[in-house]
Protein backbone atom coordinates (compact mmCIF):
# COMPACT_ATOMS: atom_id res chain seq x y z
CA UNK A 1 0.00 0.00 0.00
CA UNK A 2 1.23 3.56 -1.27
CA UNK A 3 0.06 5.87 2.03
CA UNK A 4 -0.60 9.39 0.59
CA UNK A 5 -2.22 12.31 2.56
CA UNK A 6 -1.29 15.38 2.32
CA UNK A 7 -4.57 17.22 3.08
CA UNK A 8 -7.95 17.21 4.44
CA UNK A 9 -9.86 17.19 0.90
CA UNK A 10 -7.72 15.52 -1.29
CA UNK A 11 -10.03 13.33 -3.36
CA UNK A 12 -10.31 10.17 -1.10
CA UNK A 13 -9.30 6.92 -2.38
CA UNK A 14 -8.78 4.32 0.64
CA UNK A 15 -9.23 4.93 4.30
CA UNK A 16 -10.12 3.16 7.60
CA UNK A 17 -13.59 3.14 9.21
CA UNK A 18 -13.79 2.16 12.77
CA UNK A 19 -16.45 -0.62 13.49
CA UNK A 20 -19.36 -0.25 15.64
CA UNK A 21 -19.67 -3.71 17.24
CA UNK A 22 -19.21 -5.03 20.43
CA UNK A 23 -18.50 -1.77 21.96
CA UNK A 24 -19.54 -3.06 25.72
CA UNK A 25 -21.10 -2.02 28.77
CA UNK A 26 -21.72 1.49 29.22
CA UNK A 27 -18.88 2.88 31.33
CA UNK A 28 -19.34 4.38 34.94
CA UNK A 29 -18.53 8.27 34.81
CA UNK A 30 -15.09 7.18 35.93
CA UNK A 31 -14.54 5.41 32.69
CA UNK A 32 -15.38 7.87 30.64
CA UNK A 33 -12.62 9.36 28.76
CA UNK A 34 -14.13 13.15 27.41
CA UNK A 35 -16.37 15.72 28.43
CA UNK A 36 -19.24 14.26 25.99
CA UNK A 37 -19.09 10.88 26.95
CA UNK A 38 -19.44 12.08 30.81
CA UNK A 39 -22.69 14.12 30.35
CA UNK A 40 -24.15 11.06 28.28
CA UNK A 41 -23.79 8.84 31.20
CA UNK A 42 -24.19 11.31 33.69
CA UNK A 43 -27.70 12.16 32.35
CA UNK A 44 -28.55 8.44 30.69
CA UNK A 45 -28.50 9.12 27.25
CA UNK A 46 -25.31 7.17 26.32
CA UNK A 47 -26.07 5.18 22.56
CA UNK A 48 -27.05 2.04 22.26
CA UNK A 49 -25.15 -0.46 19.99
CA UNK A 50 -28.32 -0.68 17.32
CA UNK A 51 -27.82 2.98 16.77
CA UNK A 52 -24.25 2.99 16.77
CA UNK A 53 -24.26 0.00 13.77
CA UNK A 54 -27.40 1.96 12.11
CA UNK A 55 -25.43 5.03 12.01
CA UNK A 56 -22.03 4.13 10.89
CA UNK A 57 -23.66 1.75 8.38
CA UNK A 58 -24.66 4.76 6.96
CA UNK A 59 -21.64 6.79 6.61
CA UNK A 60 -20.13 3.76 5.00
CA UNK A 61 -22.85 3.80 2.54
CA UNK A 62 -21.48 6.88 1.42
CA UNK A 63 -17.63 6.13 1.34
CA UNK A 64 -18.69 3.40 -0.96
CA UNK A 65 -20.94 5.44 -3.32
CA UNK A 66 -17.95 7.90 -4.08
CA UNK A 67 -15.85 4.38 -4.79
CA UNK A 68 -13.90 4.97 -1.44
CA UNK A 69 -12.38 1.39 -0.57
CA UNK A 70 -13.10 0.84 3.04
CA UNK A 71 -10.97 -0.86 5.35
CA UNK A 72 -12.00 -2.10 9.21
CA UNK A 73 -10.11 -3.13 11.94
CA UNK A 74 -10.50 -6.71 13.51
CA UNK A 75 -13.17 -6.97 16.08
CA UNK A 76 -11.77 -6.28 20.07
CA UNK A 77 -14.86 -7.82 22.04
CA UNK A 78 -16.12 -5.60 24.36
CA UNK A 79 -14.20 -2.27 23.40
CA UNK A 80 -15.67 0.74 21.76
CA UNK A 81 -13.72 0.62 18.12
CA UNK A 82 -16.00 3.15 16.74
CA UNK A 83 -13.16 6.11 16.56
CA UNK A 84 -10.33 5.14 14.24
CA UNK A 85 -9.04 8.79 14.09
CA UNK A 86 -7.39 8.09 18.16
CA UNK A 87 -5.46 5.52 17.18
CA UNK A 88 -3.19 6.52 14.29
CA UNK A 89 -2.90 9.14 11.29
CA UNK A 90 -1.23 9.43 7.96
CA UNK A 91 1.27 12.31 6.66
CA UNK A 92 2.61 12.17 3.51
CA UNK A 93 3.77 8.47 2.71
CA UNK A 94 3.95 7.90 7.01
CA UNK A 95 1.58 6.49 8.76
CA UNK A 96 2.11 7.51 13.09
CA UNK A 97 0.87 4.86 15.65
CA UNK A 98 -0.53 7.35 18.39
CA UNK A 99 0.14 6.69 22.20
CA UNK A 100 -3.45 6.42 23.04
CA UNK A 101 -4.76 6.58 26.63
CA UNK A 102 -3.67 2.82 27.97
CA UNK A 103 -7.21 1.76 28.49
CA UNK A 104 -7.84 1.99 25.02
CA UNK A 105 -4.27 0.13 24.30
CA UNK A 106 -6.14 -3.10 22.84
CA UNK A 107 -7.73 -0.85 20.00
CA UNK A 108 -3.74 -0.64 18.83
CA UNK A 109 -3.61 -4.51 17.75
CA UNK A 110 -6.97 -4.41 15.73
CA UNK A 111 -5.12 -2.79 13.00
CA UNK A 112 -2.83 -5.20 12.10
CA UNK A 113 -4.73 -6.50 9.46
CA UNK A 114 -4.36 -3.27 7.49
CA UNK A 115 -0.38 -2.11 8.91
CA UNK A 116 0.70 -5.36 7.32
CA UNK A 117 0.04 -4.19 4.11
CA UNK A 118 1.98 -0.73 4.65
CA UNK A 119 6.19 -1.32 4.28
CA UNK A 120 7.44 -1.32 8.14
CA UNK A 121 9.91 1.61 7.32
CA UNK A 122 6.71 4.17 6.96
CA UNK A 123 5.65 2.84 10.38
CA UNK A 124 5.94 5.05 13.24
CA UNK A 125 5.01 4.18 16.49
CA UNK A 126 5.81 7.18 19.00
CA UNK A 127 8.56 7.24 21.70
CA UNK A 128 6.79 6.62 25.04
CA UNK A 129 6.73 10.34 26.42
CA UNK A 130 5.37 11.84 23.24
CA UNK A 131 1.16 11.71 23.26
CA UNK A 132 -0.50 12.89 19.91
CA UNK A 133 -4.00 11.58 18.57
CA UNK A 134 -4.92 11.70 15.03
CA UNK A 135 -7.95 14.37 15.78
CA UNK A 136 -5.01 16.96 16.98
CA UNK A 137 -3.06 16.57 13.52
CA UNK A 138 -4.47 18.76 10.66
CA UNK A 139 -3.53 19.07 7.11
CA UNK A 140 -3.71 22.01 4.77
CA UNK A 141 -0.87 21.51 1.81
CA UNK A 142 2.39 22.21 3.37
CA UNK A 143 1.47 23.27 6.64
CA UNK A 144 0.72 20.94 10.24
CA UNK A 145 -1.75 22.59 12.11
CA UNK A 146 -1.32 20.50 15.80
CA UNK A 147 -3.48 20.80 18.62
CA UNK A 148 -2.17 20.67 21.91
CA UNK A 149 -2.05 21.25 25.31
CA UNK A 150 1.26 22.72 26.91
CA UNK A 151 0.55 23.42 30.04
CA UNK A 152 2.10 21.78 33.82
CA UNK A 153 -1.36 20.47 34.88
CA UNK A 154 -1.76 18.07 31.45
CA UNK A 155 -1.36 14.94 33.06
CA UNK A 156 -4.17 15.55 35.26
CA UNK A 157 -6.35 16.52 32.67
CA UNK A 158 -7.91 13.21 30.23
CA UNK A 159 -8.75 15.73 27.54
CA UNK A 160 -5.63 16.72 26.78
CA UNK A 161 -4.80 14.47 24.18
CA UNK A 162 -1.45 15.73 22.55
CA UNK A 163 1.47 17.12 24.26
CA UNK A 164 4.43 19.70 23.67
CA UNK A 165 6.69 16.77 22.67
CA UNK A 166 4.53 16.15 19.83
CA UNK A 167 5.84 19.30 18.10
CA UNK A 168 9.14 18.37 18.42
CA UNK A 169 8.90 14.89 17.23
CA UNK A 170 6.25 15.82 14.07
CA UNK A 171 9.48 18.71 13.28
CA UNK A 172 12.17 16.13 13.25
CA UNK A 173 9.60 13.68 10.92
CA UNK A 174 8.50 16.71 8.58
CA UNK A 175 11.16 19.07 8.45
CA UNK A 176 10.19 20.57 5.52
CA UNK A 177 6.67 21.27 6.96
CA UNK A 178 5.38 24.44 8.94
CA UNK A 179 3.81 22.98 11.85
CA UNK A 180 1.94 25.74 13.55
CA UNK A 181 1.00 24.39 17.95
CA UNK A 182 -2.61 25.86 18.74
CA UNK A 183 -3.39 25.23 22.66
CA UNK A 184 -6.97 24.10 22.86
CA UNK A 185 -9.18 24.64 25.95
CA UNK A 186 -9.86 21.42 28.01
CA UNK A 187 -12.56 20.26 29.84
CA UNK A 188 -13.30 16.69 31.41
CA UNK A 189 -16.74 17.02 32.60
CA UNK A 190 -18.28 20.03 30.29
CA UNK A 191 -18.66 19.76 27.10
CA UNK A 192 -19.47 23.39 26.25
CA UNK A 193 -16.43 24.44 27.61
CA UNK A 194 -13.72 22.26 26.48
CA UNK A 195 -12.74 21.08 23.03
CA UNK A 196 -11.00 17.58 22.75
CA UNK A 197 -9.27 17.46 19.78
CA UNK A 198 -8.54 20.16 17.22
CA UNK A 199 -10.31 18.77 14.99
CA UNK A 200 -13.58 19.81 17.42
CA UNK A 201 -13.00 23.47 16.51
CA UNK A 202 -11.24 23.86 13.02
CA UNK A 203 -11.81 21.98 9.66
CA UNK A 204 -10.67 23.38 6.51
CA UNK A 205 -12.56 22.79 3.88
CA UNK A 206 -13.29 22.81 -0.07
CA UNK A 207 -11.13 25.02 -1.73
CA UNK A 208 -9.51 27.57 0.29
CA UNK A 209 -12.41 27.36 2.72
CA UNK A 210 -12.52 26.67 7.16
CA UNK A 211 -14.76 25.98 9.89
CA UNK A 212 -13.63 27.45 13.00
CA UNK A 213 -14.83 28.02 16.50
CA UNK A 214 -12.95 30.85 18.08
CA UNK A 215 -13.44 30.00 21.67
CA UNK A 216 -11.62 26.56 21.72
CA UNK A 217 -8.68 28.07 21.32
CA UNK A 218 -6.93 29.18 24.89
CA UNK A 219 -5.03 32.38 23.13
CA UNK A 220 -7.54 34.50 20.85
CA UNK A 221 -4.59 35.03 18.90
CA UNK A 222 -4.60 31.63 17.45
CA UNK A 223 -8.17 32.12 16.24
CA UNK A 224 -7.70 35.71 14.82
CA UNK A 225 -4.21 33.93 13.07
CA UNK A 226 -6.69 31.12 11.86
CA UNK A 227 -9.02 33.26 10.43
CA UNK A 228 -6.24 36.23 8.75
CA UNK A 229 -5.15 32.34 7.25
CA UNK A 230 -7.97 31.86 5.35
CA UNK A 231 -9.73 35.17 5.06
CA UNK A 232 -12.96 35.51 7.05
CA UNK A 233 -15.30 35.77 3.90
CA UNK A 234 -13.22 32.19 3.64
CA UNK A 235 -14.62 31.34 7.34
CA UNK A 236 -17.74 29.78 8.37
CA UNK A 237 -17.92 30.66 12.25
CA UNK A 238 -19.73 28.11 15.01
CA UNK A 239 -21.61 29.13 17.54
CA UNK A 240 -21.15 27.68 20.91
CA UNK A 241 -24.06 25.08 20.53
CA UNK A 242 -22.96 24.44 16.99
CA UNK A 243 -19.45 23.29 18.61
CA UNK A 244 -21.30 21.30 21.13
CA UNK A 245 -22.71 18.98 18.56
CA UNK A 246 -19.21 19.02 16.94
CA UNK A 247 -20.35 20.91 13.77
CA UNK A 248 -16.70 21.17 12.26
CA UNK A 249 -15.74 17.41 12.74
CA UNK A 250 -17.02 17.12 9.16
CA UNK A 251 -15.39 14.73 6.55
CA UNK A 252 -14.59 15.76 2.71
CA UNK A 253 -14.29 13.07 0.13
CA UNK A 254 -13.29 15.55 -1.72
CA UNK A 255 -12.81 19.31 -2.63
CA UNK A 256 -16.48 19.08 -3.88
CA UNK A 257 -17.91 16.48 -1.57
CA UNK A 258 -18.35 16.78 1.99
CA UNK A 259 -20.34 14.35 4.64
CA UNK A 260 -21.80 16.09 7.59
CA UNK A 261 -24.41 14.86 10.09
CA UNK A 262 -27.40 15.61 9.18
CA UNK A 263 -28.66 18.54 11.61
CA UNK A 264 -26.06 20.46 10.80
CA UNK A 265 -28.56 22.63 8.84
CA UNK A 266 -26.56 26.28 8.55
CA UNK A 267 -23.61 24.53 7.81
CA UNK A 268 -24.89 22.56 5.16
CA UNK A 269 -26.61 25.49 3.78
CA UNK A 270 -22.95 27.54 3.78
CA UNK A 271 -21.23 24.60 2.27
CA UNK A 272 -23.78 24.84 -0.66
CA UNK A 273 -23.73 28.23 -0.82
CA UNK A 274 -19.80 27.46 -1.74
CA UNK A 275 -20.50 24.79 -4.37
CA UNK A 276 -20.08 22.30 -2.48
CA UNK A 277 -22.08 18.78 -2.50
CA UNK A 278 -23.03 17.90 0.94
CA UNK A 279 -23.94 14.54 1.90
CA UNK A 280 -26.16 14.28 5.07
CA UNK A 281 -26.03 11.39 6.79
CA UNK A 282 -27.31 10.09 11.14
CA UNK A 283 -24.31 10.58 13.00
CA UNK A 284 -25.56 12.21 16.52
CA UNK A 285 -25.78 9.24 18.27
CA UNK A 286 -22.63 8.70 18.13
CA UNK A 287 -21.86 12.10 18.76
CA UNK A 288 -22.64 11.56 22.43
CA UNK A 289 -19.82 9.15 23.08
CA UNK A 290 -17.03 12.86 22.30
CA UNK A 291 -16.85 11.73 18.31
CA UNK A 292 -18.40 12.27 15.23
CA UNK A 293 -17.21 12.03 11.29
CA UNK A 294 -14.04 12.98 11.05
CA UNK A 295 -13.35 10.80 14.57
CA UNK A 296 -14.25 7.62 12.86
CA UNK A 297 -12.20 7.54 10.03
CA UNK A 298 -8.52 7.03 9.20
CA UNK A 299 -7.16 7.81 5.84
CA UNK A 300 -4.57 6.33 3.77
CA UNK A 301 -4.46 7.52 0.71
CA UNK A 302 -6.23 11.02 -0.63
CA UNK A 303 -5.38 11.75 -4.49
Amino acid sequence: MQLHITSETGRLKEVILGLPYSNGPVPSLDETFDSKSYESVKNGVYPAESDIIREMEAFEAVLKKYGVKVYRPSLVTNCNQVFSRDVGFVIDDKIIVSNIIPDRQAEIDAYENVYRNIHYKNIYNLPEAVHVEGGDVVLYNDVIFLGQYNFADYPSLKTARTNALALDYLKMIFPDRTIIPLNLRKNDTDPYDGILHLDCTFMPVGRGKAIIYRDGFINPRDAEHLVGFFGKENVFELTKEEMYWMNSNIFSISEDVVVVEEHFTRLKAWLEEQGITVEPVPYREISKMGGLLRCSTLPLVRE
